[in-house]
């Protein structure tokens, strides 16, 4: 189990330490969460934060856009070369360009659906990804709580993926902590996400390997 700490819940004050801190305790990447205001009524960073982030982690970037006018903000964070640069689907009309458009520019492409989203309305777009990211709260807010019904979005993600042999990372976002891990690594996911479970805790290595099953 890869896991990726989100910013989202991190001491804003005390950034820089903060990213540090994550990366030397086990993080394999530093998500984050960037909205506009529009597509989730919320703010968050901008390329010159991130610009420094990516500067200082010694981890890979995780970019999740929350925004509407999804191509502005893919050319925005393009030139950091992070990982994966993920988008939602329900704020995309040319999902399959853009993820071509990613890709060619060396980055993992992410589509990201929303806990009401039905993974059949991804089907046609897994051959153009590299990692599909289920939400498991509504986004737009960290601390919430996990929502059920994404385990079998999970499961049957997991079964078409496998079917079809693609090489391709499920992640979940929202809600994550050391008491559902198993079950959501049981259910299929690669990659989990997980913002106060790890920042509020007093021993961010406890809380990662706990994340990846390591005891």
């Amino acid at each position: 189990m890869y896991v990726a700490p989100s910013l989202l819940s991190a001491d804003f004050l005390n950034l820089k330490d903060e990213i540090v801190k994550v990366c030397e305790a086990g993080a394999d990447l530093l998500h984050i969460d960037v909205m506009d205001g529009h597509f989730v009524p919320n703010l968050t960073f901008g390329p010159c934060v991130l610009k420094d982030i990516s500067k200082i982690s010694s981890v890979p970037l995780d970019i999740h856009l929350m925004v509407e006018n999804v191509p502005f903000f893919v050319d925005l964070f393009l030139p950091l070369k992070p990982k994966f640069i993920s988008f939602h689907i329900e704020a995309e009309k040319h999902p399959i360009r853009l993820c071509e458009y990613i890709r060619k520019h060396g980055v993992g492409a992410g589509i990201v659906l929303n806990p009401h989203t039905p993974i059949s309305s991804i089907i046609h777009l897994l051959e153009f990804s590299d990692l599909v990211l289920l939400m498991s709260v509504n986004p737009g807010f960290g601390g919430q709580s996990f929502l059920n019904l994404v385990y079998d979005k999970i499961k049957e993600l997991r079964k078409l993926v496998d079917s079809k042999n693609l090489k391709l990372f499920i992640e979940v976002d929202g809600g994550v902590n050391g008491l559902n891990a198993s079950d959501l690594d049981e259910a299929g996911a690669d990659i989990l996400v997980a913002g106060s479970y790890i920042f509020s805790s007093n021993d961010y290595k406890n809380s990662i390997n706990s994340l990846k099953l390591e005891f």
